[in-house]
């Protein structure tokens, strides 16, 4: 059952269809974690009002709502900032018996999986003293590394920093995932002698280093003093006990890829099971990150699916954009057949991909077939001059205070405007005759995206609903 749902994890019509139909078949019982599945997917596309009536259909039964079900949901709404919903209904766990320091740390872990660091440390750590709202939570070690790595994710390597020395300050004793998290700040903000001054520093300490506090190591070790030293620090690591995993096999794969040492690369991927850990996806995207033969990438993409290595959704996306810039359309159109036969519904990630592509080539008709594709399917193609599709520019961003105003029917468009702070909205033009809006703006969510590294650049559009499906962060390696 959850193999299937994940199978229609772009297509929530067909997802919830599957669902219905199941429970009619032969005394078929949903479980929470089914519900929780189709939950997820339903968030995904902003489905939130069908998310809540499954969830008050669990209730009903016996598979009550657990603290899954609200951490899925958390995501979704602050996937689509959508974070005043997210807080509002945690507050609303109180009905479920669930508001408690662990629904607390799944709220703070969401906010800061999105970028929303700041309302999460403002939540953590009001500026006004007379808010105690949440004060009853204990702000501890686990609560903190979050916040660090939200920074992290943000890239804030200033706020890192400053986030790091005030924990000292508040009095937080600093684990081994927070020397982890802070390694990896280092190592990520072109640093990596830093991450290896703290990994001694942790020695002195006594601190001893897990797994995953030696693959970022090895990887900032690997940047500054190159892969030899890298794969004698894995050898010292082996020495000292501590077992690797596939983690750090795939860090040294790419380790060698980046540095061109495919034939070495490509031993240690054969070593791998003979070591225990058999590669996955990862393993195999840090090769497709770097390897510039499509036919080298086509027969190492075989030998993934002949070892048992289910392909992702993202490892389809970024082959298929190499091909396109190469302006390969055969293997594109390859890699596309190899994804429906494995069972996978494309997501917009997928189709753009695809659609660049065709676009490329001049071959418009057939672009715009799959753009129609899926916009029936409810997934957001990118606005395309040849297709016909983008829309002119009517707004400035740079004016002291831009009022966004919808002239258009809110029903089919959504407009994305980056900017900070967000903009106001004017629902004069969309109100009916008796003064009221004509449409629910509830139902739309109007969102200011900007760029928080500092960077002033921004750009604005006008994007079909179910754009923001596609807006999910993913890192560059697939992890």
């Amino acid at each position: 059952m959850l193999e299937t749902l994940s199978c229609y994890n772009n297509d929530w019509r067909r997802a919830l269809e599957f669902f219905n139909w199941a429970e009619t078949q032969c005394g078929f019982h949903h479980t929470s974690q089914t519900c929780n599945q189709l939950i997820d997917i339903l968030g995904k596309f902003f489905e939130f009002d069908a998310a809540w009536s499954l969830i008050e259909k669990m209730r009903s039964v016996s598979s009550m709502p657990d603290h899954t079900t609200f951490r899925v949901l958390f995501k979704r709404y602050v996937s689509a900032h959508m974070v005043k919903e997210a807080i509002d209904m945690f507050d609303k766990m109180e009905e479920f018996n669930l508001k408690d320091q662990v629904s607390f740390s799944n709220l703070i872990d969401a906010l800061c999986e999105y970028k929303h660091v700041i309302e999460a440390e403002d939540l953590c750590f009001p500026k006004n003293k007379n808010d105690v709202k949440y004060s009853c939570f204990k702000v501890d070690t686990k609560i903190c590394n979050m916040l660090l790595r939200g920074w992290f994710k943000m890239s804030w390597w200033g706020k890192c920093r400053q986030f790091w020395e005030e924990m000292d300050t508040r009095g937080v004793q600093k684990d081994l995932y927070s020397y982890s998290i802070y390694m990896d700040v280092q190592c990520k903000s072109g640093k990596p002698w830093k991450a290896v001054k703290l990994y001694k520093e942790m020695k002195k300490k006594g601190i001893d280093l897990d797994v995953i506090a030696y693959n970022t190591v090895i990887r900032a070790i690997g940047i500054s003093d190159g892969v030899d030293v890298a794969a004698k620090l894995c050898q010292e690591m082996i020495e000292l006990g501590c077992k690797p995993n596939v983690s750090t096999y795939n860090t040294l794969i790419k380790l060698m890829c980046e540095n061109g040492r495919y034939r070495d690369a490509y031993k240690v991927l054969s070593q791998m099971p003979h070591k225990g850990c058999e590669p996955n996806v990862i393993t195999y995207n840090s090769f497709f990150g770097c390897l510039e033969k499509p036919r080298e990438i086509l027969k190492l993409f075989d030998r993934m699916i002949e070892s048992g290595v289910r392909p992702r959704m993202d490892t389809y996306v970024m082959l298929m954009r190499k091909f396109g810039r190469w302006g390969f359309l055969r293997p594109a159109f390859i890699l596309w057949e190899k994804m429906e036969k494995q069972g996978l519904s494309p997501d917009a990630s997928a189709y753009n991909a695809l659609i660049d592509a065709l676009v490329q080539k001049g071959m418009v008709d057939m672009a715009r077939k799959y753009d129609e594709e899926m916009l029936a399917k409810g997934l957001s193609a990118k606005p395309r001059v040849e297709l016909g599709t983008k829309q002119l520019m009517t707004m400035q961003l740079r004016c002291k205070k831009p009022m966004l105003n919808f002239s258009c029917s809110l029903s089919s468009l959504c407009l994305v405007a980056a900017g900070d702070p967000p903009f106001e909205v004017s629902t004069k033009s969309c109100a009916s005759k008796s003064g009221k809006p004509s449409v629910d703006l509830k139902s739309f969510w109007l969102e200011c995206l900007f760029d928080r590294t500092g960077k002033k650049e921004s750009n604005c559009g006008f994007y079909p609903l179910g754009f923001f499906s596609m807006y999910t962060p993913t890192s560059k390696d697939g992890e």
